[in-house]
C-alpha cells in the first residue's frame, strides 16, 4: 500500500543534497517536513543500511549523503522505499465461480505489474541532482 514514506526518503535526501558539508540532525530534517524526528530516524536508519547516507553521532551529530546525488536515481530510491506499488485487493477472497470474481485478483496483479514497470521506467531517468536542482 502507499505511504509517505518515499516523500519523507526523497525529502531528507533533497536536503542532505542541498547541504553537502554539513552533517544534519533528525530534529532539522523533520522541522522542514513537519513530521516527527522518529520517522526521519527510520528512513534515515533504511539509507545507512542502503550505503546511501553516513551519520555520526554526539552534540554536532546528524546524517550526510555518501554518495553522488548525481548517480543516484529515484528508482533505486523508490526500491529501497518500496518494492512495488500495490494499491491492494479486497478482503474477502472474490467468489471463484463468478466470471470478473475468479479473475480479479490475477487482473489487478497484472495491472500492478505494469504500473510498476512504469513507474520503474520513468525514475530511473531522474537523478537526485536532477530533481534537487528543482529547489
Amino acid at each position: 500500500m502507499i505511504s509517505g514514506k518515499f516523500a519523507i526518503t526523497i525529502h531528507i535526501l533533497t536536503l542532505l543534497h542541498q547541504f553537502p558539508e554539513e552533517y544534519l540532525s533528525s530534529e532539522f530534517l523533520a522541522s522542514s517536513m513537519n513530521v516527527h524526528p522518529v520517522l526521519v530516524r527510520k528512513e534515515i536508519a533504511n539509507l545507512k543500511k542502503n550505503n546511501i547516507v553516513v551519520s555520526k553521532e554526539g552534540k554536532n551529530g546528524g546524517s550526510k549523503l555518501s554518495v553522488s546525488a548525481a548517480s543516484l536515481t529515484l528508482d533505486t530510491i523508490f526500491k529501497m522505499t518500496f518494492e512495488t506499488v500495490n494499491l491492494g485487493y479486497a478482503k474477502n477472497t472474490p467468489n471463484p465461480k463468478c466470471p470478473i470474481g475468479r479473475k480479479m485478483n490475477e487482473k489487478l496483479t497484472d495491472l500492478y505489474d505494469e504500473i510498476n514497470t512504469k513507474i520503474s521506467s520513468e525514475l530511473s531517468n531522474i537523478t537526485l541532482e536532477k530533481f534537487s536542482n528543482q529547489f
